[in-house]
């Protein structure tokens, strides 16, 4: 569980986040939605402690994050995934060797750990055979799938997702979503998707913050989100005519 309490955020005079509070669940799948520029992007990075806030407090399981120490820091960065935009992998890189990454930079696996543990995260995410290809052999779909392993073949407690969906077709994104929340709950741990896609919201949107001008202007899950009556939310969400056949 990641709550963060009044959380500001400011850059120079420009104040981007302005009090926000929430509690981001263990064991489900927490999406951050909101136009662009509202704020979502900078409050997940924020709550994964790429920004550091201007105020307010931060606590991982209870560990607040702004009391800890360089070592307690360091700690808390091993027990974190990050799922990049764009996939983030290295080019030079075999598939294995990006997933092998995080072990061999924080773990003190053996070898044949090591090995172990990147077959059965590779598996996991439906590419058992693609351990010796390189960046620019894979689909946009494999890239977030390999970027996928690579986030929780250390075991994280914490899964930070920047836009997984981006670039992707509808059917792509869809597996990709179903795969997050598989994983989230196999491993019970805190997934933080920060988000604009719609499919997403309705398929796995057990947790929904929107953020609208640096405020959390509603939240609530994806039940919810069908029967809602906040303006704002419905504008961004039921902006076209198919969507809006939904609130009918």
């Amino acid at each position: 569980m990641i709550e963060i309490k009044d959380i500001y955020k400011n850059f120079g005079e420009k104040q981007v986040l302005k009090g926000i509070s929430t509690v981001f669940e263990t064991g489900k799948t927490n999406l951050v939605i909101g136009r662009s520029g509202s704020g979502k992007t900078v409050l997940v990075k924020s709550v994964s402690g790429l920004d550091k806030v201007t105020s307010g407090e931060i606590f991982y399981d209870g560990r607040q994050l702004s009391a800890m120490d360089e070592s307690q820091t360091t700690a808390l960065k091993r027990e974190i995934g990050m799922v990049f935009q764009g996939g983030a992998l290295f080019d030079s890189m075999s598939v294995a060797e990006n997933v092998r990454f995080p072990l061999q930079m924080f773990s003190k696996m053996s070898s044949a750990e090591m090995d172990k543990r990147v077959d059965f995260c590779l598996e996991r995410v439906d590419l058992p055979q693609a351990h010796k290809l390189y960046a620019s052999e894979l689909s946009g779909g494999m890239r977030k799938r390999v970027a996928i392993a690579r986030a929780i073949v250390a075991s994280p407690k914490y899964l930070f997702c920047d836009e997984p969906n981006s670039g992707l077709d509808p059917q792509t994104s869809i597996l990709i979503d179903k795969l997050i929340k598989e994983i989230t709950e196999e491993l019970n741990i805190t997934t933080i998707i920060n988000t604009h896609d719609m499919n997403s919201v309705l398929e796995i949107g057990e947790h929904i913050v929107f953020i609208y001008n640096g405020q959390l202007w509603w939240e609530g899950n994806r039940h919810e989100v069908i029967t809602c009556t906040n303006k704002e939310l419905n504008d961004f969400l039921f902006n076209n005519e198919i969507t809006k056949r939904l609130k009918q």
